[in-house]
């Protein structure tokens, strides 16, 4: 039996470098990663999972230095034309840079897609593009309210906005193409390799460096809360679905009733913000102080809260989530034994 080839976008980043993890421990898979390494991409990230798998690793793993907003050459689409699945995962995904640069973001995530969308047309035995996109795309969620995976788009910010408009890309092309595709939207993800410009890993950073927290609030100063789910996890969800793409697509179309399909990836801890940093400094065994802030120029519109009925993917056995309190403690520990991560 051939081994399947596998197009991976974004493979140097926090979540592409733990898919091609899991995808080098539980298959005989051929990967193709892409990645123009920006500030948020890191080899080492690559380098370090490979030497973690071991058994000649590396020899599975062809890197492609490429920037998704310039089209694929001819070379680079012969190259890759026997890709038998792409894995989207690479996109700019700062809401703060977004707010500060909205045009890089369309650029990274609206036109990126669609010159992969474009490319995929292209390659003869494509049978799926996977396409990775946030809770986020959905808005904030109000109480108990968590949204399916078909509900309505309402996007407070344009990193939000650019991974809406590259799902609809995807649907498009499915149905005018007849590219076989599936989305998932994510919460928030957490996990050893993070940048350090995100919350938890900036967290760890300041509380060390004995720097003020910024907790965000609603009006009400109630701290902002999130759904997270460990990296790990989550590339063992999408991994998950990679393999068992037409049993996801049959099942998701059972209750659907929609093409392409959409699954959720969510972890099941709802935390606040100002909890997570409690549980660092426990860890940390270092006190923190903090101001509470409910407006602030650099987040204006900040959604307080998201929520993900993750219900589907369970059903089906894809869904992986350990509990926060563990994951915070090891993520806290590797940081500290890292501490380049966090520019210590």
């Amino acid at each position: 039996m051939v081994s399947k080839k596998i197009l991976i976008t974004g493979g140097a980043g926090f979540i592409g470098h733990q898919v091609i993890k899991k995808i080098l421990q539980n298959t005989d898979w051929e990967l193709f990663v892409i990645d123009r390494l920006s500030y948020a991409g890191n080899l080492n990230r690559i380098n370090d999972v490979v030497e973690e798998v071991g058994g000649g690793a590396e020899k599975r793993i062809e890197f492609i230095f490429h920037d998704l907003k310039a089209s694929f050459e001819t070379e680079l689409l012969h190259k890759l034309n026997k890709i038998d699945q792409i894995v989207h995962i690479g996109a700019s995904s700062h809401v703060t840079r977004s707010v500060q640069n909205p045009s890089e973001f369309v650029h990274d995530n609206v036109i990126g897609t669609f010159n992969l969308l474009e490319a995929s047309r292209k390659f003869d035995s494509l049978e799926l593009f996977y396409y990775f996109s946030t809770d986020e795309v959905f808005g904030p969620s109000d109480k108990e309210v968590k949204f399916k995976e078909w509900d309505r788009y309402n996007s407070k910010n344009p990193y939000s906005a650019t991974k809406a408009a590259g799902e609809e890309l995807t649907i498009a092309y499915a149905n005018t193409y007849g590219i076989p595709s599936l989305i998932s939207h994510c919460c928030n993800v957490y996990g050893e390799r993070q940048h350090v410009e995100k919350f938890i890993p900036n967290t760890i950073r300041k509380i060390i460096s004995n720097e003020e927290l910024i907790i965000h609030t609603d009006s009400n100063m109630i701290p902002g809360s999130r759904f997270y789910i460990h990296n790990e996890d989550l590339a063992e969800s999408i991994v998950f679905l990679l393999k068992n793409k037409d049993t996801v697509i049959n099942e998701a179309f059972k209750i659907q009733n929609k093409e392409p399909a959409k699954v959720n990836i969510s972890g099941d801890s709802l935390i606040s913000n100002l909890e997570v940093a409690e549980l660092i400094s426990n860890e940390l065994e270092v006190e923190f102080t903090y101001k509470l802030l409910d407006k602030d120029p650099q987040r204006p519109g900040h959604d307080i809260k998201y929520g993900l009925d993750h219900s589907f993917l369970r059903s089906i056995g894809g869904s992986f989530d350990r509990e926060f309190k563990f994951g915070i403690k090891n993520t806290v520990k590797w940081f500290t034994d890292n501490k380049s991560w966090i520019n210590l």
